[in-house]
């Protein structure tokens, strides 16, 4: 299948705890460029996040967006410092000896004191978080490559047309190419049979300019090598798979064929055909700059 390098994906999971939602868009890219922005309690899960996308998408400039809120207070824990505790009681007793004042510290009192008692944030099971977080990221990428897959067909199947078109161009460049020689050699012959009214002339020199003037304007190789050109397109955009680098490759060799046939052309014709080949080329070029 042929996948195009825009696309967008998003998931989500809720549970009484928490929620965690992952969306994913991409743009063309010459290579991979992924940007992920995430909340700092997933920062250590980054390179296995990379690793993971980097099964799904081969290129395209992709961002993703993940955001988590946790729903449950049980991840906060009170905690007692008993050493700490100990020593302000320590400095308490001194001071009793110290000023000869009554030592009327309570409980109360004691857990005022700065650092005794605290809100500590539970550690949690990095693995169970890794468990959830990657079942999202896994799920938006999956809706991430079925819209990049969707838009690929309708790429393919507009490109196949394309490439179609170009055939019957070719087919009529080829066919025409003969019946601009057996024109030529027609003109030639009438126009010294004009110049020697009625003398005889040597045939052979005719066969000659006719020769060198078919050598000149042949466009053969470059027909064969804009057709094996698009059959190898063609079969590139029927078996699928990331070939968006490949498929440039050839419409730029299709482009230099058109390009020569242009070049060789002195039949109105013909070089209208190489025209809108030179034009259909480059709308393919185009298009294929969306395929991964």
């Amino acid at each position: 299948m042929i996948k195009s390098m825009t696309g967008f994906g998003r998931y989500e999971t809720i549970t009484a705890d928490y929620k965690i939602s992952v969306e994913m868009k991409a743009v063309n890219h010459r290579y991979l460029d992924l940007g992920i922005k995430m909340p700092k309690k997933f920062n250590l899960f980054e390179a296995q996040i990379r690793n993971l996308l980097k099964t799904y998408v081969q290129r395209g400039k992709v961002d993703v967006y993940i955001t988590y809120e946790d729903y449950t207070e049980g991840s906060l824990a009170l905690k007692y410092n008993a050493a700490l505790a100990a020593e302000y009681m320590d400095c308490f007793r001194q001071m009793e000896k110290s000023f000869g004042l009554e030592n009327d510290i309570r409980v109360s009192d004691l857990a005022k004191m700065p650092e005794v008692l605290t809100m500590e944030q539970e550690p949690e099971d990095e693995d169970e978080m890794w468990k959830r977080l990657s079942e999202v990221i896994e799920g938006a990428a999956k809706n991430f490559v079925d819209s990049r897959v969707l838009e690929g067909e309708k790429l393919r199947e507009d490109l196949l047309g394309k490439l179609d078109y170009m055939t019957t161009l070719v087919d009529f460049i080829e066919k025409r190419s003969p019946e601009i020689i057996r024109e030529y050699r027609a003109k030639l012959e009438d126009k010294v049979k004009e110049i020697l009214e009625g003398r005889a002339f040597d045939d052979s020199r005719i066969i000659a300019e006719v020769t060198i003037y078919a050598d000149k304007i042949c466009v053969d190789e470059e027909m064969v090598r804009l057709r094996s050109h698009i059959d190898a397109t063609k079969k590139e955009l029927r078996d699928g798979g990331c070939v968006g680098r490949k498929l440039d490759f050839l419409a730029q060799e299709m482009n230099r064929e058109a390009n020569t046939t242009l070049s060789k052309s002195s039949d109105p014709e013909v070089a209208d055909k190489a025209i809108a080949l030179k034009t259909e080329i480059e709308k393919v070029r185009e298009q294929i700059q969306n395929i991964e």
